[in-house]
């Protein structure tokens, strides 16, 4: 099993109890509907051209600062 963390998020109450009733409903921990959505964000990010156009752009600046740094 891979490690884990704990992330601890606020959310509107008329939102966590949606999200606590959704997954009773599809007999899952919210846990679990969490780590699902946040993994469907993160595959529609990385499927997204305009982002990945800003992560490169993200990465080229940081290198520069990397290599400025260790100058």
């Amino acid at each position: 099993m891979s490690k884990s963390r704990v992330t601890t998020i606020r959310q509107p109450e008329d939102q966590a109890e949606d999200m606590e009733f959704v997954a009773r409903v599809d007999g899952i921990p919210a846990s679990e509907l969490v780590r699902d959505a946040i993994g469907d964000y993160l595959e529609r990010r990385r499927a997204d051209p305009a982002f990945k156009s800003r992560l490169a752009a993200r990465i080229e600046a940081d290198q520069a600062i990397l290599k400025r740094l260790a100058e």
